[in-house]
């Protein structure tokens, strides 16, 4: 199914979209003109016979240099190059290969637009499922500053859930999207159960919260989870790059009380990623993607052809579920890892090295604490690629391991910077943080 809406929509899409790829440089017209452009610009030491260079487009200068070192050094032109041990590169996706979340936007969307397949009982159920009982953590507290358990926000999301699907026509009910929504019970539900998501995922460990945000998806086909996701990442690429702050109705408090939680709306393509996931292939280093988002969630973004990544599906992993007659279930897959952490540099072992001959990435690009293992574990590793989201924790030390190589030759990780009120890269290694006008290089500094 989603194989055949992409050829159709592909036909569509490229006519919809070719005006934003002459300015992006996809099509082939503009990457003829740039490589010619850039082949006389770009002089290395050696002798390198003319192959197809990245496009500068919004590089920080020394990571646009590094990378064309790599792939001049490594790719399919090279003396060192070896069709029977193709090099390949690792990205990931979320914050990575575009500007924020796909996996949390469609969650936001999907509770704007009471997508859900569940009866009341259902929904409770999953709601709780693999989530320890007890209070989150000492950040997660309400609007009298108690702090807010499990059992007090599902027992009034329960309560929510039950009006909007007995009132709402999408559901069982008669009522309008428009009517429900100027309802408390639906502000009430919207405001929770994102508190609640993001409450998990500050408390728990990732094994525990991300599989937990799909468990949602329960009872639907992998087809209408893909449509859903590909009508988010529409409207999402075209809304502004915003923080919105909620805050639960006082009518409806029930036991978890007040709460109040900000959200992120709007994504953005990336098309210098986009290019260089093109340049990496046509200079034979294959390209994969493992995200910590769901799996046939992200195929959508990443292999329509309309939003220009054009990646086959077997290339990408990420979360998945198990299916029964074809539906989704709330059960993990057994024996396949959580794609975050660890989980990460596991998936490319068990899905991409041990096809391959045993040997790592050549390049691993990644933006969070969740790729610090996929970006330091593997040997064979060249360079390593940080967007600069300017964090702390581990992903933090990485980027301070580049900032400090900035300038220098050889650096084996380098960071690109963004404007994060536009959701587009900026030529440097400094961010602009969502809600100022200040280029900044490292937490707390």
């Amino acid at each position: 199914m989603f194989m055949q809406r992409k050829r159709l929509k592909g036909i569509v899409g490229s006519v919809v979209i070719s005006s934003l790829l002459l300015t992006t440089g996809f099509s082939a017209a503009s990457e003829k003109s740039t490589v010619a452009a850039q082949d006389k610009k770009y002089e290395k030491k050696e002798n390198v016979t003319s192959i197809q260079l990245l496009d500068q487009g919004k590089w920080a200068q020394d990571t646009y240099g590094a990378i064309q070192d790599l792939i001049n050094e490594y790719g399919a032109k090279s003396s060192k190059y070896k069709i029977e041990k193709k090099p390949y590169a690792i990205f990931d996706w979320d914050n990575t290969s575009i500007m924020n979340d796909t996996e949390e936007a469609l969650f936001f969307y999907q509770i704007d637009h009471l997508k859900f397949d569940l009866t009341p009982e259902e929904f409770y159920t999953v709601l709780k499922t693999n989530i320890p009982e007890g209070p989150f953590s000492k950040d997660y507290k309400n609007s009298s500053g108690e702090l807010v358990t499990l059992e007090a926000i599902t027992n009034d999301l329960k309560r929510d859930y039950e009006y909007l699907y007995h009132h709402y026509k999408g559901l069982k009910g008669s009522q309008s999207l428009d009517a429900i929504r100027a309802t408390d019970y639906f502000q009430d539900f919207k405001v929770k159960l994102y508190f609640l998501y993001k409450a998990i995922g500050d408390t728990y460990s990732t094994d525990i919260s991300y599989p937990w945000v799909l468990y949602l998806f329960s009872n639907m086909s992998v087809e209408e989870v893909q449509q859903l996701a590909e009508t988010s990442n529409d409207l999402n690429l075209g809304a502004g790059i915003s923080e919105e702050k909620l805050t639960s109705p006082q009518p409806l408090h029930g036991d978890a009380g007040v709460v109040s939680v900000s959200h992120i709306n709007g994504l953005r393509l990336a098309p210098e990623i986009s290019n260089l996931m093109h340049t990496f292939q046509n200079n034979g280093i294959d390209v994969y993607v493992v995200s910590a988002s769901m799996e046939e969630v992200v195929e959508v973004f990443a292999s329509n052809p309309k939003y220009g990544y054009n990646l086959p599906e077997e290339n990408v992993f990420g979360m998945r579920l198990k299916k029964e007659a074809g539906n989704i279930k709330p059960v993990y897959e057994e024996n396949y890892p959580f794609t975050a952490g660890h989980g990460k540099p596991e998936t490319i072992i068990n899905e991409i090295s041990s096809k391959k001959g045993g040997y790592g990435p050549i390049f691993v690009a990644g933006d969070s604490n969740t790729d610090y293992e996929m970006l330091t574990e593997f040997k064979d590793t060249k360079l390593r690629l940080i967007i600069n989201r300017v964090s702390g924790g581990k992903i933090g030390e990485l980027s301070k391991l580049a900032a400090s190589r900035m300038g220098k030759n050889n650096a084996k990780y380098v960071l690109q910077g963004r404007n994060e009120n536009t959701g587009l890269w900026i030529p440097t290694e400094y961010t602009i943080k969502l809600g100022t006008n200040e280029k900044v290089l490292l937490a707390n500094h």
